[in-house]
């Protein structure tokens, strides 16, 4: 078989359709006892890939760090912001921070309940 350059094969890809290249990729793995996965080039974006990804992120995690010195005013705060927390439950996760407060919230859910909490004297990060 003659060797094929480099444009030729290129050409012979944009002839395919998404199907048939995906079975390419597959046979070719399996050929050649490889992957198409490029770990190391996502590890190599490094800082840039992170801020892009701070920019998309839609969903955030509302973190209690500390209660501060007026733990019974973040409890009353923290039952508030968690619906369907009872007191023995908000004491407990007070008690335990650092931990997750509230999980997959939009950012201005998040925004409120940092207000509310940092308000009431607790240390609060939103990641």
């Amino acid at each position: 078989m003659a060797k094929l350059s480099t444009e030729e094969l290129l050409d012979a890809f944009k002839e395919m359709t998404l199907l048939e290249l995906s079975e390419f990729v597959k046979q070719f793995e399996t050929t050649f006892e490889v992957t198409a996965a490029a770990p190391v080039a996502v590890a190599a974006a490094g800082p840039a890939a992170a801020a892009e990804e701070a920019e998309e992120q839609t969903d955030f995690n509302v973190v209690l760090e500390s209660a501060g010195e007026k733990k019974i005013q973040v409890i009353k705060v923290v039952r508030e912001v968690v619906s369907g927390l009872g007191l023995k439950e908000a004491k407990e996760l007070v008690e335990s921070a650092p931990k997750a407060i509230l999980e997959g919230v939009a950012k201005d859910v998040a925004d409120a309940a940092k207000e509310k909490l940092e308000a009431a004297g607790a240390k609060i990060t939103v990641k």
